[in-house]
């Protein structure tokens, strides 16, 4: 009998009743272990409507309260990374070690969420005018939501809901449909630290759930991270509705590579990037820009890293990179690559008949390397989200800069060098929101934000860090004259109020 994935709303799980489910793969087998409900637009309002009533106390909670449970939520999380990171190998495919550096990341925001005390720390000015202060406060919003994609289950789902409820608003959570597990055990964990029933619901669904959670009255603010076009979407819809929106959408991430570059180093970190978690991620490298002579070089190490990577199921501990998430999307990537040379590419590495021994339904496809990419090419337009990795060549810094900041896309960058003056000017220069120097995933710690510019980002507010905290709350002023026993009365004054 087919497992089934059910909502978790109230503080328990709750079986779908529209009587539509999705398929949920095992990406290394190809075969359907699971089917997850999807919400119909009346489950969508009883989610919202446990949020709604458990926002009138969790929202005036102490913040001794919330992060008591947030610190227990830490520690059970910590013991269950193993747990959470099978889910996520099961259902999206990624390797174990993979998986629990996703679950580590997902961990850093839960603990920026435990120290939340400081970070919502208001402001007072005395007297600003006769026996006038001024003091600033931040509150929380109500009842959130949050959206958010298959390639990490658990972190990104885990970079929005700890600061949302440290905050003191309530969470409904819509977890991709395809790998959907692991949202259900990090809210069930959340249950158990002594979170109350309704601040963290998990609604399983398809656009209806999105859309549902869109246009309701009673979500104040929508997270989203996914693709370009969605999070267009997400955006335009949500902001129409009045509701505060951040959504980061897709990438297409430049690592550029100066002629003094450690080219032993950058072809480690370009194969890393790329290839990593089989190119599934908004911050993977798919575009290595080289300067001047070292092409060459460049993409014959490239090329020597990536033919010694051993692909297999996640869950075996040889395994270095897993299958992709569906067959649709293998094909679709393996399109990219069966058209590269047509349209002027020299594909070095082609990766697009693999198959694994044992496992020859499964999502399979190897590492492909296209050298000499051209910018008006599909391979390089478009997020193919897969293991390919195209190269490009340049002559000049200035020729690289110009040829990343005309892309659409300004999500994340990296350069490699050894030139400092060139690293500080490229990060001036770069139009990007994140940029790593010799570090080719810049994804920035908890504490400070993630977020891209241009079509990578929809909405003012990058995710977590400062940026989280003020998109999960909204500022109030308050201006307060006390009088002095020993004042008469002032009087009437219709003039505009003085501060001198």
């Amino acid at each position: 009998m087919t497992k089934t994935v059910n909502h978790w709303i109230g503080g328990k799980t709750v079986e779908g009743t529209s009587g539509k489910y999705g398929p949920v793969t095992d990406p290394a087998t190809g075969a359907v272990t699971t089917q997850v409900a999807l919400a119909s637009t009346e489950e969508v309002d009883a989610a919202v409507a446990a949020a709604k009533a458990a926002y009138a106390t969790w929202g005036t909670s102490s913040l001794a309260q919330r992060t008591t449970v947030l610190f227990r939520y830490r520690a059970l999380l910590d013991a269950h990374r193993d747990d959470i990171a099978a889910l996520i190998t099961a259902e999206h495919g990624k390797v174990h070690s993979d998986a629990l550096g996703e679950v580590a990341r997902g961990l850093e925001i839960v603990e920026l969420a435990c120290g939340i005390t400081t970070q919502l720390k208001g402001e007072l000015s005395t007297q600003v005018s006769n026996r006038v202060d001024v003091s600033s406060i931040r509150q929380s919003l109500g009842v959130v939501a949050g959206i958010t994609p298959f390639n990490f289950p658990a972190m990104v789902p885990m970079w929005m809901f700890p600061l949302a409820i440290a905050c003191g608003n309530t969470f409904v959570l819509k977890p991709s449909e395809k790998d959907p597990s692991a949202a259900n055990l990090l809210a069930e964990l959340a249950s158990e630290a002594g979170l109350p029933d309704g601040v963290l619901n998990v609604l399983h669904g398809d656009k209806i759930a999105v859309d549902g959670l869109l246009n309701h009255p009673d979500v104040a603010a929508v997270s989203f991270v996914g693709s370009t076009p969605i999070a267009r979407y997400i955006h335009a819809t949500a902001s129409a509705n009045g509701k505060r929106v951040q959504a980061l959408g897709g990438a297409k991430n430049h690592m550029l590579v100066l002629p003094d570059a450690d080219l032993d180093a950058a072809a480690d970190a370009a194969v890393s990037a790329a290839y990593g978690s089989a190119g599934e991620r908004c911050m993977a490298i798919s575009a290595v820009v080289a300067v001047g002579a070292i092409g060459d070089e460049l993409v014959a190490k490239i090329r020597e890293r990536a033919e010694k990577i051993t692909i297999g199921p996640g869950n075996d501990p040889a395994s270095e990179m897993g299958p992709l998430i569906t067959a649709a999307h293998r094909d679709k990537v393996a399109s990219y690559v069966m058209g590269a040379a047509a349209q002027g590419a020299e594909v070095v590495l082609d990766g697009t008949g693999h198959t694994v021994e044992g496992f020859e339904d499964g999502h399979w496809i190897g590492l492909s390397l296209l050298d000499k990419v051209s910018t008006d090419s599909d391979a390089y337009k478009d997020e193919i989200f897969g293991p390919v990795l195209c190269v490009l060549r340049v002559e000049t810094y200035e020729d690289g800069v110009a040829l990343m900041n005309a892309s659409p896309f300004g999500n994340g960058t990296a350069i490699f060098t050894r030139d400092g003056g060139a690293a500080r000017r490229f990060q001036l220069e770069i139009e990007a929101g994140m940029v790593g120097v010799n570090v080719p995933i810049p994804v920035p710690v908890g504490y400070h934000s993630f977020g891209g510019w241009k079509d990578s980002l929809f909405g003012d507010h990058h995710i977590y860090g400062n940026d989280g905290v003020h998109f999960y709350t909204r500022g109030k002023v308050t201006t307060t004259r006390w009088p002095d026993p020993a004042d008469a009365p002032a009087g009437v004054d219709l003039g505009f109020p003085r501060n001198h």
